[in-house]
C-alpha cells in the first residue's frame, strides 16, 4: 500500500504556478512546494512539470534545483523523475560516481520486477548510449559480477508453479554446493536464486532448513562474504519479504552514527507509491519503533519534513 496516492481531480496550471509563486522573488517558499508535490502523485507531477514549461516557459527542475540544495534538493528533484528513470539515474550513479555503491546496485536489482527491470533496461540504453550490463561488466568483477549480470536480465520465473521434486532438489543441490563441501559452488547458488519463481524459492528454503538444520541466510553468511554475500542475501530476503526487506535498509541508513542519505532518499522516493504503508508495518514490528519516530529523530529541517510527508504518518 502506498502512502503518496495523487488526488482525484488537479489543474496543472493552478499547481504550476503556485510553484512558480513559491520560488520567485526573494526567499523560497519551501513549505508550499512539499505541499503541492506531496499531495500528487508521480504521474501527476509530469503533467505539472510540462504545464510549468508551456505556461511559464521555464523548466521546473531546472528552477528547483537553483532554489533548493542538500538533501531536501535531492528529494524533490527524486520526486519529479519518472519512476523507471529514477533507478536509472540511482544505478548510474552507482556506477560512475566516485567509488562503486554496490548497495544501491544490490538494492535495485534484488527487489524490481522483471518488467521493471525492463524498462530500466530500455531507459538505460537511451539515456547513456550504452547497456546497463556493459557498465555493470565494467564497474564490478567476479562472481558478485555474475549475480547482477544475472539479476539485470529480470528473466525470473514469475510464476507461482511449486515442483515440490524439483524444490528438494535445489534444496540438496544449495546444501552440496555450500554445507557440505569444502568451498563454495558459487554458481549454484546463482543459478538456484536468481531464476527460480517465488512460491517455488520459499518451498526450497523450508526443505533446506529440514536439510541443513540452519536458515539458507545463514549459510550464505558463513559460506561468502563481501558484496556476493549482501547481494544473495538481498535476493532471499526479498523472496521472502519485500517490505521487510526494505525497512531494514531504512533501518541501517538512520542507526548509528551519520545517516546513509542515498539509501534514505532512494527508499523513501521509490516506495512511497507502491509499499511504503508495508514497509512501516514491517519496520514497527521488526524495530519496536515506528519509521516516522526513527527520520524524525535522525534528519532536521526541510528534509524532514518532506521525508515525513512521503512516510505519510505516525505508527
Amino acid at each position: 500500500m502506498a502512502t503518496i496516492k495523487g488526488v482525484s481531480s488537479f489543474s496543472a496550471e493552478q499547481e504550476a504556478q503556485a510553484l512558480r509563486k513559491a520560488m520567485k522573488g526573494f526567499g523560497t517558499d519551501e513549505d508550499a512546494i512539499i505541499e503541492v508535490l506531496t499531495k500528487l502523485n508521480v504521474s501527476q507531477r509530469q503533467q505539472v512539470l510540462i504545464t510549468y514549461k508551456s505556461s511559464i516557459g521555464r523548466d521546473l527542475i531546472d528552477d528547483l534545483k537553483s532554489e533548493l540544495s542538500g538533501n531536501f534538493e535531492r528529494v524533490i528533484v527524486g520526486m519529479m523523475t519518472p519512476t523507471t528513470m529514477y533507478d536509472v539515474h540511482e544505478l548510474r550513479r552507482a556506477m560512475k560516481g566516485a567509488g562503486t555503491d554496490e548497495g544501491c546496485l544490490i538494492e535495485i536489482l534484488a527487489s524490481r520486477t522483471n518488467e521493471e527491470i525492463r524498462r530500466i533496461n530500455e531507459s538505460y540504453k537511451c539515456q547513456y548510449g550504452c547497456t546497463l550490463e556493459e557498465d555493470i561488466v565494467s564497474d564490478t568483477s567476479s562472481m558478485f559480477r555474475r549475480v547482477l549480470v544475472s539479476l539485470a536480465t529480470g528473466n525470473r520465473d514469475e510464476g507461482t508453479y511449486v515442483d515440490a521434486a524439483l524444490a528438494q532438489q535445489d534444496a540438496q543441490c544449495l546444501y552440496e554446493a555450500g554445507e557440505k563441501k569444502w568451498g563454495t559452488d558459487e554458481v549454484q547458488f546463482m543459478a538456484i536464486l536468481c531464476t527460480r519463481n517465488r512460491s517455488h524459492l520459499l518451498r526450497v528454503f523450508d526443505a533446506y532448513r529440514g536439510i541443513a538444520n540452519k536458515d539458507i541466510t545463514d549459510s550464505i553468511k558463513s559460506e561468502m562474504s563481501g558484496d556476493l554475500e549482501d547481494a544473495l542475501l538481498a535476493v532471499v530476503k526479498c523472496m521472502r519479504n519485500k517490505p521487510a526487506y526494505f525497512a531494514e535498509r531504512l533501518y541501517k541508513s538512520m542507526k548509528g552514527l551519520g545517516t546513509d542519505d542515498n539509501t534514505l532518499i532512494r527508499v523513501m522516493v521509490s516506495r512511497s507509491e507502491i509499499d511504503m504503508l508495508d514497509i512501516r508495518r514491517e519496520f514497527l514490528t521488526m524495530y519496536g519503533k515506528s519509521l516516522h519516530s526513527f527520520i524524525k529523530g535522525d534528519c532536521s529541517g526541510d528534509y524532514r519534513k518532506v521525508l515525513l510527508r512521503l512516510c505519510g504518518g505516525e505508527d
